[in-house]
């Protein structure tokens, strides 16, 4: 087996993978992509916000035809493909549980004001989750901006809390855990540096992975998100011209392309690219 030169591949799944106006929904290319690279070595991981049954679900509409090695759900939680299911990171996942819980026991308080507030001013669907005691649902992207800052406000008076947004979805988490710090983990347990990591992202809740501190090579999609696009451009990343997973395909080839340049296993990127 020849070892790729990216070993660790980290993509969130709605909008960066996915098109619901395309069938397939997930480009082949990046399907035959990941599928190559898994048997040379590397391990998939796909990154989203979504929970475990909703991503089940996810993926059998999209009938995608290879299936990720790790799952990180809700932002935070991380799952290990083992026979023909996904079974939790115990370790982490409950050392998670129990500081998201200890963080929120103090939060819920507030809970009241917070949701007061926003609804005398917008027209937002304010509610609780198993995984936040504060979740919102905004009208529109404006809308979405103005709470946000007032959410952010309030974050900076509570040690550890955070905001994390999708479009005009936003909930309460622990800044310990996100994205970013989960794919670390799975990149600890593997001995993965982050010059041997990818991630592509499309919008805000992705930020935290799309870091050179997480990963050295940085790719978003055509239709990602002015912030995510402009992140990624200031630390050198790619933005492909193609959108959602022919987008990402674009950027993995690039990457592997680069990668093999550098003397770290060149006939797999040419292998891949042809």
């Amino acid at each position: 087996m020849v070892t790729t030169p990216i070993q660790l591949i980290s993509t969130d799944f709605d909008g960066t993978m996915v098109s619901e106006s395309e069938a397939p929904s997930v480009a082949p290319r990046l399907q035959d992509l990941l599928r190559e690279l898994q048997a040379n070595g590397a391990h998939w991981v796909i990154n989203t916000g979504r929970d475990l049954v909703s991503l089940n679900v996810a993926l059998r509409q999209a009938q995608m035809t290879v299936a990720p090695d790790f799952l990180v759900l809700v932002e935070r939680e991380i799952f290990v493909r083992k026979d023909g299911g996904f079974v939790g990171l115990e370790e982490w996942n409950q050392r998670c549980t129990a500081d998201h819980n200890c963080l929120f026991a103090d939060v819920r308080r507030d809970v009241p004001r917070l949701t007061a507030w926003v609804r005398a001013r917008f027209d937002a669907r304010v509610y609780e989750d198993p995984w936040s005691p504060f979740c919102l649902a905004a009208r529109c992207n404006e809308d979405a901006d103005t709470i946000l800052a007032y959410l952010e406000d309030y974050c900076r008076e509570v040690p550890q809390l955070t905001v994390v947004r999708n479009d005009v979805y936003a909930r309460f988490s622990h800044a310990g855990y996100s994205k970013g710090s989960a794919l670390a983990e799975i990149a600890r347990r593997l001995g993965v540096s982050a010059a041997r990591i990818f991630a592509a992202g499309d919008h805000l809740n992705d930020l935290s992975m799309l870091t050179r501190q997480r990963a050295a090579w940085l790719v978003a999609p055509a239709n990602a998100v002015p912030a995510v696009k402009a992140a990624v451009l200031e630390q050198g990343g790619y933005i492909s011209g193609r959108p959602h997973g022919h987008g990402v395909s674009d950027g993995l080839l690039r990457a592997l392309v680069l990668a093999g340049g550098k003397g770290n296993s060149p006939r797999v990127a040419c292998g891949l690219a042809g």
